[in-house]
């Protein structure tokens, strides 16, 4: 039986060997809002397009199954978070458990995740962004324009602070879940499944499946985008006093909020006016039904600052991701240096922020021009479900290697669904990446993810990185490595 000693190892270079440490700040609520806030944009749109491929009945199925498949993800993180409570999320864990390659692909799925979901929400911030503005200059502006000023002022609101990050996060999830409460309220006296199920049937397919059970299939990245992202909570370790409880509440709180806000959408949305065939292929289908059963009692500039207060939130909240899953991994070794800088005073991973939010912009906007007939956000969103997926499987099977591996390992929180809930999360996640692969609906979103994926790869290959072993996730599997060969 092997004990938790390097647990220790890695504890001393948090409290004693770090140059530059991230401030401790976050507490439940905070872990919570940044969790909800990562999420919630999924709530709003991206989710509807599931709603074509599928059908009503199809997407429902979907999200059932999706949902198994993250709350089985979120007990394990839980767990994993408590026995070790280091920033690097995905990265940290599979480092830990699989070796310095498994680390380094984990945390590659982990910042593709962020950077591209990132770039999605960007998309949808500027509509909104762009009807408050017409709404009171009475000007366009230009697409591009709008991203660019939205990752300006939400990477500085992140490098200002972990304190006006989770202020702010707080702040806008509230506001958030409030419009769908308002929503949801609404919705009731118009509901009639009906308008659910008037997808226009294929041969073959029923009102409910109009697809057929390859509807179910092909709707698996839409369910994904009413959840992914929510594991961002782990990359706050390093930022909470006694992340040991404290992040496991703000996981498992999350999720179940989640779970809840989706299931609320899908029904009244789908089955409330103009009906699922037409919100299946709106850009803002919660907003739409909003203004159809309120009428003229809510004006379309309102309407869409409730949708940027929601889109908003999902983009603040993975920035924050991204910069701290970019620092992990350059401070581990395995991305240039420069980028683990924090800054001086703030102690926010600012390199990291700055860079992962030029590579989202280039990305948003080399997507634009390359396909301006198509939904630009849905092909984002396809390729960071995939990257999600990736880093999942790698998650789950740390989670089962350490529970192999090291079963007296110091485990503040332990997932009441263990290795079951793991094998179940990694056999869903299995079978979605397959289906995802296959269909040829997916192309573009699959390729784009695939060939950066590649990529990352190669200059893993080609820079050979030397992993630094003061690191805390270093430290713990080079421990892990002795005990082995003892």
């Amino acid at each position: 039986m092997k004990d938790a000693a390097p647990i220790n190892a890695a504890d001393n270079y948090l409290t004693t060997r770090s140059r530059a440490p991230l401030r401790r700040f976050a507490g439940v609520w905070s872990i919570w809002a940044l969790g909800i806030s990562g999420v919630i944009p999924g709530e709003y749109s991206g989710w509807n397009y599931g709603l074509i491929t599928g059908g009503f009945g199809g997407m429902l199925v979907a999200t059932l199954v999706v949902s198994v498949m993250y709350l089985g993800l979120c007990f394990s993180l839980a767990e994993m978070s408590s026995a070790m409570p280091y920033s690097g999320g995905a990265y940290a864990y599979s480092r830990c458990a699989l070796g310095v390659w498994g680390g380094f692909l984990a945390g590659t799925a982990q910042n593709i995740e962020y950077i591209l979901t990132a770039a999605a929400v960007v998309v949808s911030v500027g509509d909104a962004l762009e009807l408050v503005i017409a709404g009171f200059f009475a000007v366009h502006t230009p697409e591009v324009l709008l991203w660019a000023i939205a990752y300006a002022i939400f990477t500085a609101i992140n490098i200002a602070g972990i304190e006006l990050t989770c202020r702010i996060a707080l702040l806008l999830t509230v506001l958030a879940l409030a419009v769908l409460a308002v929503f949801a309220v609404g919705a009731i006296p118009h509901f009639d499944l009906s308008h659910a199920l008037d997808v226009p049937v294929a041969p073959g397919g029923s009102p409910w499946l109009p697809n057929g059970m390859v509807g179910i299939a092909r709707s698996i990245p839409f369910a994904i985008w009413f959840l992914v992202v929510i594991e961002l909570t782990t990359l706050t370790a390093e930022e909470t006093n006694q992340p040991e409880t404290t992040v496991p509440k703000g996981i498992i709180s999350g999720i179940t909020t989640l779970v809840t806000a989706a299931l609320v959408v899908l029904f009244f949305n789908s089955a409330v006016p103009p009906g699922a065939r037409v919100i299946g292929d709106a850009k803002e289908p919660l907003l739409l039904a909003f203004e159809q059963f309120f009428g003229g009692r809510l004006s379309p500039l309102l309407l869409a600052v409730f949708g940027l207060a929601a889109y908003a939130a999902g983009f603040h909240a993975t920035i924050y991701a991204y910069g701290r899953s970019i620092f992990s991994l350059a401070r581990g070794g395995y991305l240039p240096a420069w980028l683990q800088a924090t800054h001086p005073v703030r102690q926010t991973p600012y390199a990291a922020l700055l860079a992962g939010g030029v590579l989202g912009f280039a990305i948003a906007a080399v997507m634009k021009f390359a396909f301006p007939d198509l939904h630009v956000d849905a092909i984002l969103v396809t390729a960071a479900a995939l990257a999600s997926i990736v880093s999942y499987i790698l998650q789950m099977l740390s989670f089962l290697a350490l529970r192999r591996d090291f079963p007296e390992m110091s485990r503040p929180y332990v997932s009441p669904l263990g290795a079951t809930g793991a094998m179940t999360t990694l056999v869903i996640a299995l079978a979605a990446c397959g289906l995802m692969l296959l269909h040829p609906s997916y192309r573009e979103g699959m390729l784009g993810c695939t060939i950066i994926y590649v990529l990352c790869v190669l200059y893993f290959v080609i820079r050979r990185p030397h992993p630094n072993p003061a690191m805390p996730e270093e430290a713990f599997a080079l421990a892990h490595l002795r005990e082995a060969q003892q």
